[in-house]
């Protein structure tokens, strides 16, 4: 693949290919801003609300620019699709199960982030297991 070919497959805006520089910042700033995105979205994923969407817009982000994202995106999306399907088919059990453990892995979060800890001295509560071990 020749880099003229790289360039053609890139949503860059006219403007940010006038130089060499102007080509490195838009680069820079999609890679950053796209990054950003993508880890908060990472962080979102199990917690009530739109952690999928915020990753997926982080890929969007990163493939305005770089292909390889586009192809990460597709991946992705595709293997989010096939979760989503599987998960529809199964026993109301299964999915109150996978439910229950999403639960787990948010209130566990919190407790670590020291959420719990913080309320609880809001409300003049003196509970130890409320307080994190890590930020307590």
């Amino acid at each position: 693949m020749t880099s003229d070919a790289h360039e053609e497959k890139t949503m860059r805006p006219d403007w940010a290919d006038r130089s060499r520089t102007t080509r490195l910042v838009w680069r820079t700033g999609v890679g950053v801003v796209g990054a950003a995105v993508l880890i908060g979205g990472i962080f979102l994923i199990p917690y009530p609300g739109p952690g999928w969407l915020v990753v997926f817009a982080g890929l969007a982000i990163l493939a305005i620019e770089f292909p390889w994202a586009r192809r990460v995106l597709d991946f992705a999306r595709s293997k989010y699709d096939a979760w989503v399907e599987w998960l529809k088919r199964q026993h109301l059990a299964v999915r109150l199960l996978v439910l229950a453990l999403t639960g787990l892995v948010v209130l566990v979060t919190l407790w670590l982030l020291n959420v719990f800890g913080l309320v609880s001295g809001w409300l003049n509560l003196d509970w130890p297991w409320l307080r994190s071990p890590i930020f307590g």
